[in-house]
């Protein structure tokens, strides 16, 4: 079910896209999908990089050298 909803939106992506980002599509997806994935991994558990790429699945150095590229501030999901 949720699958279903992830190819719903990537079939709503538009032609103009499409030829905008050609040859950069896959990477720019991504881009768009991981850093609000990171960030809600990093809520989820109060800033704590190590359980956030637990839950992820990756590597605590993937996680932080993702967070560094993406700009993320991990201190902001502390309480």
């Amino acid at each position: 079910m949720e699958n279903d909803n992830i190819e719903k939106k990537i079939v709503e992506i538009d032609d103009s896209l499409y030829k905008e980002k050609q040859g950069m599509l896959y990477k720019y997806i991504l881009e768009m999908v991981e850093k609000p994935l990171i960030e809600h991994a990093l809520e989820r558990t109060y800033g704590n990089q190590l359980k956030a790429a637990k839950i992820l699945g990756i590597n605590r150095n993937t996680m932080r050298a993702k967070i560094k590229k993406l700009g993320i501030k991990p201190g902001l999901y502390k309480y």
